[in-house]
């Protein structure tokens, strides 16, 4: 099957104004996303990772226009989603869905899990009269039985719970799907039955991933690419083993020397950073890095540098190359 570019996203920001006073004047802005540039190809899983507060949720919320970006392009299967109006954009999300990461708050307590699967069926209009049978059939996928259809989310464990969440995104046969943090709030025993049950349905479906964390072995283990983001800007894109193996970027190099080696005997050299991260608020001039980067040149003070391509499929955003 030959691959394409499924989703591309150029140029996206998302700008929140701060605001205070009696009046309400807005004061400033907070970058949380600042211009971000990524491809992602139809059936791989596309890891975007980064320390907390760098963006990483915004950006998939954006995309999916959950939050409406300030600017830029977000292209699915060529078409612009941010020219499509509310009837549109809500006929278009069966093809683009998302698992949230908290499996307590992303279900309506008030909703069996029948009436869960079955609002996406009737608005959708997947299937013709009784959707029991989809119903069962969603639900087996991802490791429920029939027994648990009629009871409410409080009666689930942490994992069943993302499972139901996970079952709600499927009714609907989407293409491409926003994985955010889809186990940080499991336990590390249920974290590796829902990995390995998102991989078992990409295999399956053939879905497209935009898996997001800040764990760096689980984008490792689920990802064909990873993109590295820094206080709402891409520093690094590579091939998944590649990045593990190879960094370019000294934030991407320090993020990965703090991963631990499972060998006692290994020395491994952690690089730690010096100062504070810069606020959102009040970026750095040039590159977003430069304070805390302990290779900094003058250029990386007054240039922003532009992710370009320094090895094939290799994609770096630093003046050092």
């Amino acid at each position: 099957m030959e691959e394409f570019n499924l989703l591309e996203v150029n140029g996206l920001k998302k700008h929140f104004p701060l605001t205070g006073g009696i009046f309400r004047r807005v004061s400033g802005t907070v970058k949380a996303v600042d211009g971000v540039n990524i491809k992602i190809k139809s059936g791989e899983t596309f890891g975007l990772v980064g320390e907390s507060g760098c963006g990483k949720t915004t950006l998939g919320r954006c995309i999916l226009r959950l939050i409406e970006p300030t600017e830029g392009k977000v292209l699915f299967e060529g078409k612009s989603l941010l020219k499509l109006n509310k009837k549109e954009l809500q006929m278009f999300r069966q093809y683009m869905q998302i698992v949230f990461q908290d499996p307590y708050s992303s279900l309506d307590p008030r909703l069996t899990v029948r009436q869960t699967i079955s609002i996406p069926l009737k608005l959708y209009n997947i299937v013709k009269g009784n959707p029991e049978g989809k119903i069962l059939e969603v639900i087996r996928d991802v490791g429920l039985e029939k027994e648990h259809i009629d009871r409410y989310p409080h009666e689930f464990s942490g994992g069943q719970r993302q499972r139901i969440g996970i079952a709600r995104a499927l009714t609907v046969n989407p293409k491409f799907i926003v994985l955010d943090e889809p186990t940080s709030a499991l336990d590390v025993s249920v974290q590796a039955k829902i990995l390995n049950l998102l991989k078992h349905l990409q295999d399956e479906n053939k879905f497209t991933y935009l898996f997001i964390s800040h764990n760096l072995e689980v984008v490792r283990y689920m990802s064909d690419r990873i993109a590295v983001m820094y206080l709402g800007k891409i520093m690094e894109i590579a091939v998944g083993e590649e990045l593990f193996e190879r960094q370019f970027h000294p934030y991407t190099q320090a993020l990965l020397s703090a991963v631990p080696v499972p060998d006692p005997e290994s020395k491994k050299k952690r690089i730690l950073l010096t100062g504070d991260v810069p606020t959102p608020i009040n970026p750095p001039i040039g590159c977003n890095f430069n304070p805390r980067c302990s290779r900094v040149l003058p250029i990386c003070r007054d240039t922003e540098p532009q992710l370009r391509e320094i090895r094939k499929d290799h994609y770096v955003a630093c003046h050092l190359y």
